[in-house]
């Protein structure tokens, strides 16, 4: 397949999955073994698509980082709760990856260890909706320092591959009686600072996909670049808009459909 259109279809599944929790990363390894490509080969090009998706977050709640950004200035309440809450939930995450990074990279080889992720995570997820009453959203600002702080540690399963970092938060949040939507929404806020955070860990150790080092150049992350941005910026709003009103079980069921696919698959092959 041609490198660009490779790309291309990279970065809209990374879009479609990053902030759906379906774990994007898994599904970008699955296409892996799917398609047969060398994986060592678009490592780096899959932290840096990512980067496409957090351009997404930012402009689609430009309006409120930058009321929160002026807030913070003028010392208000509100602003500062949120940047608070923000920084206890990215915290486990960033300790916690930067202790256990090689044991991650492990795990980020193993299609199986995606397969089986997707479908345990799944199951927690219908059990959840199942269990816990929606409750009131009442914004980010609002959360309690203790929860924003346990959400991050729940953000941490995601360092298992096919687990998916918005599904651990979303579903920690619900557990923790946080609203759908300011789950959903907290989840996306965390995910600034975290893959940024690992997309900048990632291109340091590892620099060769912008010094020609790789087959993957730049035309090709442009190309994977603006096609996650542009499916992440549709999927967003869509998402929380979809969930604050009917739940999370259609997610739940797709995870276990592909995951127990993906086993017999990986098993038969």
């Amino acid at each position: 397949m041609d490198l660009i259109l490779t790309a291309i279809l990279l970065g809209v599944l990374e879009g479609l999955a990053e902030f759906l929790p379906v774990s994007s990363t898994g599904h970008l390894i699955l296409a892996q073994a799917l398609f047969g490509y060398d994986p060592k080969e678009w490592a780096q090009f899959n932290v840096v698509i990512q980067l496409g998706a957090i351009a997404a977050v930012i402009v689609t709640y430009r309006k409120l980082f930058w009321f929160t950004a002026v807030g913070l200035l003028r010392g208000k309440g509100e602003s500062v709760r949120f940047v608070r809450n923000v920084a206890l939930g990215f915290m486990p995450a960033a300790v916690i990856g930067l202790l256990a990074k090689d044991a991650i990279d492990a795990m980020l080889g193993s299609p199986m260890v995606v397969a089986v992720a997707l479908v345990i995570g799944g199951v927690a997820m219908l059990v959840l909706e199942r269990r816990v009453a929606p409750r009131e959203d009442n914004g980010v600002a609002e959360l309690p320092m203790r929860t924003a702080f346990l959400i991050g540690l729940a953000q941490c399963l995601a360092m298992i591959p096919g687990t998916s970092r918005s599904g651990a938060t979303i579903l920690g949040g619900l557990a923790l009686g946080v609203g759908r939507r300011t789950a959903a929404e907290f989840s996306f806020f965390l995910a600034v600072p975290t893959m940024l955070g690992a997309a900048t860990v990632k291109i340091l150790d590892d620099p060769s996909v912008f010094t020609g080092g790789t087959t993957i150049g730049l035309a090709e992350i442009a190309a994977g670049f603006l096609s996650s941005f542009v499916v992440a910026m549709i999927i967003i709003r869509a998402f929380v808009a979809y969930v604050s009103k009917r739940g999370f079980a259609p997610f739940a069921w797709y995870r276990i459909v592909v995951g127990l696919a993906a086993v017999a698959w990986l098993t038969l092959r």
